[in-house]
């Protein structure tokens, strides 16, 4: 029998208030991080919060360095000119500088460190594909490209799409206070396989003009609590923000609305909830975690039981969870997977990305929520096909009933979630392989020696 008392299953498995507030978010046009569609999400949410009936909704701003598209064109000479201008051919990256070059066009396949080191890039448009080799070891994250390239000498640089059909990837390049070293787009898979025809057949030249717009603006975090006053709790996280070329939806308008769903129902049965759940949608993830650190910054992290967040569910309704080592995290989804009798997938590995990493790495307890989806790598997410008719509202219902069921766990008073020291955050997370491409893509968050005998929450360089 689940915990979850049956009215409330059936409540959620008939609810569309997750989906009409899906479709208010997408309905913006445009979430980036720091512009008014991203202002307009957090009041949507905001009042969402109050209308499900959680406590306390606020909202806080908080400084990022702020990017808007303008416009981005690839100039290719190979025979003839070869003009790539169109969206659904090349976007240009957020943080990306604006700049005007032309140089000698290089693929370096899948932009893996030895990739590089068997290419001479210097003075060169770099070209490497978003895709990871399955038997590699390790992600190796589109910055960490990024950055080989830019400290190779390189002048620009190219990120080509893997999946077939699913336009021009985007996704952040910038630095903590700026943007980025090089100008960088994304093209197709279909313009990618192109250049890499044209590379393969003699010496080619290309001239990437990216335009755009860099300067500080505000993005905001959302948030409102369900539950006794407890002094632990448990955080419940999404982010509201999304890349302008699509609206979205999945990545992270179902995470954001799952949040709210999530608060709904447990205000349903707030008499049985043991610790507060605060539910928090954060600005600014797309652009480097802004609004996830900010909160972990400016709050005391002993006073986080653990945190929850979701980003990546939405294109199917097997949960997909990832619990960092925090072992009783997982041990509550494996009992509402048993007691709900549905898959469940638990892994136990380091996922470095996304809003709960600012916290993990201090040594929080945290998990990942997501869904799987079958196809390789984020699919649409990151493009222009990252819209609202790919989703279902019976995959959120299921999601929905899962998430909440394994959150009423997480905040039971006797189950025991503690927190590790940073060190020991920092020993899995360079075991399982990450220390080299994060500190290739400038986001390695570990002083070794502060980190040595840290204890658990301490604080960690960004």
């Amino acid at each position: 029998m689940t915990t979850l008392p049956t009215t409330i299953v059936g409540d959620a498995y008939t609810s569309t208030r997750h989906w009409d507030l899906l479709c208010n978010l997408v309905d913006l046009d445009n979430r980036m991080a720091g512009q008014d569609g991203e202002a307009e999400g957090a009041e949507l949410v905001q009042e969402a919060f109050e209308a499900n009936g959680l406590r306390d909704a606020t909202i806080s701003e908080f400084e990022i360095p702020g990017w808007w598209r303008e416009s981005s064109a690839l100039t290719v000479e190979h025979d003839r000119t070869h003009e790539f201008d169109a969206q659904h051919e090349t976007v240009a990256l957020p943080g990306t500088p604006s700049g005007d070059v032309e140089a000698e066009l290089v693929d370096v396949g899948y932009g893996l460190p030895e990739d590089f080191e068997a290419a001479d890039v210097e003075g060169k448009l770099v070209m490497a594909s978003s895709m990871t080799p399955d038997d590699y070891g390790r992600w190796i994250h589109r910055a960490e490209k990024y950055g080989a390239a830019a400290r190779g000498g390189a002048v620009g640089f190219l990120f080509r799409n893997h999946l077939e059909g699913n336009l021009p990837p985007t996704g952040s390049i910038g630095k903590e206070d700026g943007p980025g070293d090089i100008p960088a787009v994304g093209v197709s898979k279909e313009v990618g396989d192109r250049l890499v025809r044209y590379c393969g057949s003699g010496e080619t030249t290309a001239r990437l003009a990216v335009n755009c717009r860099n300067e500080p603006t505000n993005s905001r975090n959302i948030e409102a609590v369900v539950g006794p006053d407890t002094d632990e709790e448990v955080l419940v996280t999404a982010h509201v923000d999304a890349h302008d070329v699509g609206e979205g939806a999945n990545d992270n308008g179902v995470g954001t609305v799952l949040v709210a769903e999530i608060g709904r129902l447990l205000v349903e049965m707030e008499d049985a909830l043991e610790t507060r759940v605060r539910c928090l949608v954060f600005g600014a993830e797309e652009v480097g975690l802004f609004g996830a650190y900010h909160w972990a910054e400016t709050h005391d992290m002993d006073a986080v039981k653990c945190i929850f967040n979701m980003d990546g569910a939405g294109y199917s309704r097997t949960a997909d969870v990832y619990t960092h080592g925090f072992d009783p995290m997982g041990e509550a989804f494996a009992e509402v997977r048993d007691e709900l009798d549905v898959p469940v997938e638990i892994h136990d590995g380091i996922r470095p990305h996304s809003d709960h990493w600012p916290f993990v790495q201090k040594g929080v307890a945290g998990m990942q929520g997501r869904s799987i989806a079958g196809e390789s790598g984020r699919g649409w997410g990151h493009t222009h096909g990252d819209t609202l008719d790919k989703l279902d509202v019976r995959d959120l219902r299921d999601l929905s009933v899962v998430f909440t069921a394994a959150v009423l766990k997480l905040a039971e008073e006797d189950r025991d979630i503690p927190h590790k020291s940073v060190a020991d955050v920092r020993d899995a997370t360079v075991e399982q392989g990450f220390e080299a491409g994060m500190r290739n893509s400038g986001s390695w968050p570990f002083d070794d020696a502060a980190t040595a005998d840290a204890e658990p929450a301490a604080e960690a360089d960004r």
